[in-house]
């Protein structure tokens, strides 16, 4: 990818420096949200906030999944306890994921309504599918990051977020064997980005994450673009009907353990 403007001295970086170290902490209750006036000084690249304007997109799309599979999906009731809590505390998370490249990308979500597969929240099988699907496209995406933010405090910051949607993508995982037999459980497989039904046992399977042989951040821009536009969501064959509302709130983690 082309840098297209120069990398930032260290002289530039102090208050920039802050505010990652605060991408643990920044939303532990009582502190305040990360702000652009955090970034002063920092020249990103044209590169820089193209990569930040789709992590913006794709942490309202995750906000907006995990919020409705807890207020609307029949099966989420009847789940185990700690796989509620699994999905409660990965949708503070990616509210606090948002917050922060939101901040540095300096513009809200290009998109505040998303489509989805049909079926979606009413079958455990579409969800779960489809969770693991985003979750590895987000990983795929933060990998861009990793590889082509032009400052290293970015390219950390996009691998320490890529390591906590890796967590999301075992999550998933991990619940289909306890998806209740009313919900068409257990689910002994779930098909993810490759569209190949794969076991869920082992959960944590992967030697290496899957980059899904993108390098370039628009290449996750287009895997996207179904749940965020009508025209392409008609086409992949996702519900039209009701788009679903990205509502953003202030997130609560429990401790400041990300924040070292």
């Amino acid at each position: 990818m082309k840098r297209d403007a120069p990398v930032p001295t260290p002289l530039d970086r102090p208050a920039f420096l802050r505010a990652l170290a605060a991408i643990g902490a920044g939303a532990v209750v009582g502190s305040g949200p990360l702000t652009r006036a955090d970034a002063r000084g920092v020249t990103l690249t044209g590169g820089d906030r193209a990569i930040l304007r789709a992590a913006v997109l794709a942490e309202a799309l995750a906000v907006t999944t995990y919020t409705h599979i807890i207020a609307t999906a029949p099966f989420y009731g009847r789940l185990f306890p700690q796989d509620q809590a699994y999905l409660q505390a990965a949708r503070q998370q990616e509210m606090a994921h948002y917050r922060l490249v939101r901040d540095l990308a300096g513009a809200d979500a290009p998109s505040t309504r998303f489509f989805y597969p049909k079926g979606m929240f009413a079958s455990a099988r579409t969800t779960l599918d489809t969770m693991v699907t985003l979750e590895e496209a987000f990983i795929a995406a933060y990998l861009v990051g990793v590889r082509d933010f032009s400052i290293p405090e970015l390219r950390v910051a996009a691998a320490r977020i890529m390591g906590v949607e890796s967590d999301h993508r075992t999550m998933a995982r991990v619940m289909a064997p306890g998806i209740d037999p009313q919900d068409g459980g257990p689910l002994r497989t779930v098909a993810g980005a490759a569209g190949v039904a794969e076991a869920v046992d082992p959960a944590s399977d992967n030697g290496y994450e899957r980059t899904l042989g993108w390098t370039r951040v628009d290449q996750a821009i287009t895997a996207l673009r179904p749940f965020a536009d009508q025209k392409a969501a008609a086409t992949a064959g996702f519900d039209t009907a009701r788009p679903y509302r990205f509502q953003p709130f202030t997130p609560t983690l429990p401790t400041s353990l990300g924040a070292f």
